[in-house]
Formats: C-alpha cells, sequence, structure tokens
C-alpha cells in the first residue's frame, strides 16, 4: 500500500531536542525494513514540513514506525493510490 506522509516538526524543540530528532532519523534511514520503501521525499520551499512517499504492508506498519517521531513532529498519514490523468492504476 501507498502512505503520503505530511511531516512537521513542533516549534519551539531544544537544541538537544532537534538532537535527537536527527539521531531518529538517522536511524530509521539505517534500518528501514525489508517490506518498506521510501518512493519519494519532498521538503517544502521553507523547510517547514517534508513529504514523503512510502511503500509499506499496511498503516500499522507506517505508524509504528513514526511513533518514535511523535515527541518531535505532528505526522499526518494518508492511504494514496496511484492515477494516471482521472483514472486509478
Amino acid at each position: 500500500m501507498l502512505f503520503m506522509l505530511t511531516n512537521r516538526t513542533r516549534l519551539n524543540l531544544t537544541a538537544a531536542e532537534y538532537g535527537e530528532l536527527a539521531a531518529l532519523a538517522k536511524e530509521f534511514y539505517a534500518s528501514i525494513p525489508s517490506d518498506v520503501r521510501i518512493r519519494g521525499e519532498w521538503a517544502a520551499a521553507d523547510h517547514s514540513h517534508n513529504y514523503t512517499l512510502l511503500e509499506a504492508p499496511d498503516i500499522e506498519t507506517v505508524r509504528r514506525l513514526q511513533a518514535p517521531f511523535a515527541r518531535f513532529t505532528e505526522t499526518t498519514i494518508v492511504p494514496v493510490t496511484a492515477i494516471s490523468g482521472w483514472t486509478a492504476t
């Protein structure tokens, strides 16, 4: 299944919290589960949030992966379907 994640870093994080967030991100990218694939990532031009298109077996897997970041980010997870023009593919 495909999921679009929108992540917005919480306001007023301390320098130590940003450090923790960075360490979590490095850990995540170093150990992405074999049944999960990042299809694309984008950042807003003002760096206020980022978007990830993620392929995973189910939404519970995505929630489990995002859980460690909850203290530092506000995340919206939306199941999506690829389309071509106005029809699903």
